[in-house]
């Protein structure tokens, strides 16, 4: 499958404002992203990845119906005429997959409770009818302690079928070309592979990407799933500015990437990105705004596939409380273009045009506290990617393995031989062509 994507990460009932509970009216507010489609081809995005679309209790993780789409964003009919122009304009559509848990409002849980043991949908849960000390008069297994999400049966064959037959329905109604699979670090393997079979018969390109936050990725790449969000990267992108130590992302590139046998996933395709609606923006979580672009340099270089947070790429702040990420997700009518906009276009502009950034491997060739050089070769050419951090300029010599190479952003040959100088603050993208 064709692995050179750029993905924009919409959460549909923060960006739309959405009230927080399901008030049960419907209004058409996921056609505001009509009106975004102008600014996602003008920034160079090829997938729009959206959050939970679909009925549920409160924030879309606790579906209620993966058939109809949540009476807050409108109908079917809505997200299809949304989904219909983005693929007019050449962007993919990527939906959230949740199918570890539902909400309490979901039909069948809901029969449940109202029948207990006599209820066909009884299987469909991890329930303990012999333990009355809880609300509903029985015991059942949640999602890390949450009341509200209900953990689905996913060894059960009518579960599977069900789900199949939804995603079914997604591909028919809304022509939808992907999953991303909410805390896929949970869901049965048996099921993840019966999963990839089932979409890759219907389309050998269905892109299929799973979140897992530590751990091995292997265990989800081996299993199904074509890609895996890659939170260490993304912690090393603003630790290791604020930290002035770029030994921590190299160490990370390293170990992921790199060419030695004990490298986790050289050739291998993660989800590159900075923040999203679970964690604090990049931009609140650097102490010098001047990194901002310089991490955003860094995310599209490495290996990997880059998505982007709505709104992050004008720089929008936010942070996540104790109780809530609501901060993380806000109601955006119109989008933004600002400098630090104009240079991700750009950064996606130079991605989309050169294979190398999807298809080159990794190694590391100069590093130190404040700066870091990389390699990136296939079989069509080499990009060698240096960044330093530091507000002076750095003089650096390293073995750069050609002899010269055309600066991307600026058009502008450069000889390696003597080595090269960084501004305070910068980073350059060379490019080599050897074809």
């Amino acid at each position: 499958m064709n692995f050179n994507e750029i993905l924009y990460h919409i959460y549909p009932l923060g960006l739309c404002g959405c009230p927080k509970e399901n008030d049960g009216i419907t209004v058409p507010r996921i056609r505001r992203v009509l009106d975004w489609i102008p600014h996602l081809k003008k920034l160079g995005i090829t997938a729009v990845y959206f959050g939970p679309v679909f009925q549920s209790d409160r924030h879309g993780y606790d579906t209620r119906d993966y058939t109809v789409i949540d009476c807050r964003l409108g109908t079917n009919d809505d997200f299809r005429e949304v989904a219909d122009a983005l693929h007019d304009n050449s962007i993919k559509v990527i939906l959230d997959g949740v199918f570890n848990h539902v909400g309490r409002g979901f039909t069948g849980f809901q029969d449940v409770i109202a029948r207990k043991w006599d209820s066909p949908y009884k299987d469909w849960f991890h329930i303990n009818f012999d333990d009355h000390n809880h609300r509903d008069g029985f015991w059942y297994e949640n999602w890390e302690g949450h009341n509200e999400l209900v953990k689905l049966n996913l060894w059960n064959e009518e579960v599977r079928k069900y789900l199949f037959r939804c995603i079914d329905q997604w591909i028919d109604e809304f022509g939808i070309d992907g999953l991303r699979l909410d805390v896929a670090y949970l869901l049965d393997h048996g099921f993840l592979r019966a999963l990839r079979d089932h979409v890759k018969t219907v389309d050998p390109d269905f892109f299929l990407l799973g979140e897992m936050i530590g751990g091995d990725y292997n265990v989800l790449l081996n299993n199904g799933c074509d890609s895996v969000t890659n939170y260490e990267c993304r912690k090393g992108l603003y630790s290791s500015m604020n930290s002035k130590n770029m030994f921590e992302i190299g160490y990370s590139l390293n170990r992921q990437f790199g060419h030695d046998p004990w490298c986790l996933y050289t050739g291998k395709h993660l989800l590159t990105f900075a923040d999203n609606h679970d964690v604090d923006r990049l931009a609140s979580m650097l102490e010098d705004e001047k990194d901002l672009a310089l991490c955003y340099d860094l995310m599209f270089a490495m290996p990997g596939i880059p998505c982007i947070y709505y709104g992050s790429e004008w720089g929008l702040k936010g942070k996540r409380t104790k109780f809530s990420d609501y901060a993380l997700r806000p109601a955006i009518e119109h989008p933004q273009w600002n400098a630090l906009t104009d240079h991700i276009a750009r950064l996606c502009e130079m991605r989309k045009a050169y294979s190398v950034f999807t298809e080159g491997d990794y190694v590391q060739q100069y590093i130190q506290n404040k700066q870091l050089i990389f390699r990136r070769r296939s079989g069509k050419g080499q990009l060698t990617f240096a960044i330093n951090i530091d507000d002076a300029p750095a003089e650096i010599r390293f073995n750069a393995e050609v002899d010269e190479g055309m600066e991307l952003f600026r058009r502008q040959k450069t000889g390696f031989r003597d080595g090269i100088r960084l501004e305070g603050k910068s980073s350059c993208f060379y490019y080599s062509d050897w074809i």
